[in-house]
């Protein structure tokens, strides 16, 4: 029978030779994720039977949520996962500093094409964009992961999402998944697999084609995937070179031979179409990020800060474009750009972007997840404007409930703390 690329992935970690939309499957991942809530899932996995995890090496451990840890009671939670990682032996650990799960697990080739992830983090979908299957778990489920190394899922529906055409100058692939969203809705996939194919794909980046996999958790989706095509091998083969040279031919091998493809007869549930040259510069207003609007109408709103961050827009194209826009100039917002990984902010640095934004006004984090959840390093004060280059708006999200945030592209960011409210950076002159 015809299978689509998550129906394939699916089927290949269930150990069956097909499945189909509907279907409960027992997984198991290649890979199971976690971070700064390791220590919690932790106090469940000790409630279990089992004393050990099953499968330590499929086990992968970020410290970046609270990264460095703010708090006393942060830095101890962060020496409890370190002790549990010690204890059963889990090689894929990454250290404060490292970087965002989800950035750093891509540059390490700890995931890769054809294979499953699980995630104790919502926005896990975004391993697609490499043609991997991945979705978010809850801590309970983690734990049994743990102990069993497998877990039951229900096979999802599809959507397919054909992408056409070439952005315009000035647009990116941020404001393209804002707009997709406006269109579908919070909950246009829930629950739903979101496939991206289409001749459109093959001229967007690899650090554009990660904000769409990553933001589809925004519209409900179960998981989010694209297939492997050139630039998604070329980007594996420089990066793997860099984070892992003793064996990164052997690893390359073996994401070549694990990718897997959709049948081209492969049936889904719904179809959208997209013309990348439709579509302009989109911003997600305050309180959700279906609540969207070209940002032409809503220019000269007032700003007290940006964001350029998160799993989703930290990586070097985002910062490149925000030191483009502030190079020579001095900011009226504060602007706090916090790179996803370490190996973002050592390439930001070489390019003499880092100076670009610090000499007009610009902080720079650890890299890491920052205040993206309200938790440290740059939270908002009640009534502040926040422009954000980040995937959630929604009341209280960086911190404090009065406060306003708008979601936009990183050169958006830049310019609109540049100019002290909402603007493109076309009309900052």
């Amino acid at each position: 029978m015809s299978m689509t690329l998550t129906e394939k992935l699916l089927a290949r970690a269930s150990g069956r030779d097909s499945v189909k939309p509907g279907e409960i499957v027992i997984v198991e991942p290649d890979v199971v994720l976690s971070h700064d809530n390791t220590a919690a899932i932790a106090t469940i996995f000790r409630q279990l039977p089992t004393a050990t995890v099953k499968y330590p090496d499929r086990l992968a451990v970020t410290l970046d949520h609270a990264a460095p840890p703010p708090t006393a009671k942060h830095a101890r939670n962060h020496a409890e996962i370190r002790q549990f990682v010690r204890e059963q032996g889990i090689g894929n650990f990454y250290e404060v500093g490292r970087g965002i799960c989800h950035q750093v697990l891509c540059e390490e080739g700890v995931i890769g094409p054809g294979m499953t992830l699980l995630g104790a983090d919502s926005h896990s979908p975004h391993y697609g964009w490499l043609g991997a299957f991945g979705a978010g778990i809850g801590r309970s489920e983690a734990a049994a992961l743990w102990a069993t190394g497998q877990l039951w899922l229900r096979v999802p529906d599809a959507m397919r999402v054909t992408i056409n055409g070439s952005l315009e100058t000035g647009v990116t692939a941020k404001d393209l998944t804002i707009n997709l969203i406006g269109q579908l809705s919070s909950e246009g996939a829930a629950y739903m697999a979101v496939e991206f194919a289409g001749e459109g794909l093959a001229r967007l980046t690899p650090d554009s084609r990660a904000v769409l996999t990553n933001m589809m958790a925004e519209m409900g989706a179960k998981n989010a995937c694209m297939t492997p095509d050139e630039v998604t091998w070329a980007w594996l083969s420089e990066t793997l070179e860099r984070t892992r040279p003793q064996d990164s031919q052997e690893r390359l091998d073996f994401f070549r031979d694990r990718a897997l493809y959709p049948d081209f007869d492969a049936e889904y549930a719904i179809e959208h179409e997209l013309d990348l040259g439709e579509v302009e510069p989109m911003v997600s207003c305050p309180h959700t990020v279906d609540n969207v609007r070209p940002l032409s109408s809503v220019a000269r709103t007032r700003v007290d800060v940006g964001f350029i961050g998160t799993c989703t827009n930290g990586r070097l194209e985002d910062i490149a474009s925000a030191a483009a826009v502030a190079r020579g100039k001095r900011l009226k917002a504060r602007l706090l750009v916090i790179p996803a990984s370490s190996m973002v902010l050592r390439d930001a640095a070489a390019a003499g972007y880092i100076a670009d934004l610090v000499d007009a006004g610009a902080t720079i984090g650890t890299p890491g997840c920052g205040p993206c959840m309200g938790n440290h390093m740059g939270v908002l004060a009640p009534g502040e404007v926040c422009i954000s280059s980040a995937n959630r708006n929604f009341r209280g999200r960086m911190g404090e409930r009065d406060a306003e945030i708008y979601l936009a592209n990183p050169a958006v960011v830049a310019a609109s703390c540049v100019a002290g409210r909402l603007i493109h950076p076309a009309d900052l002159a």
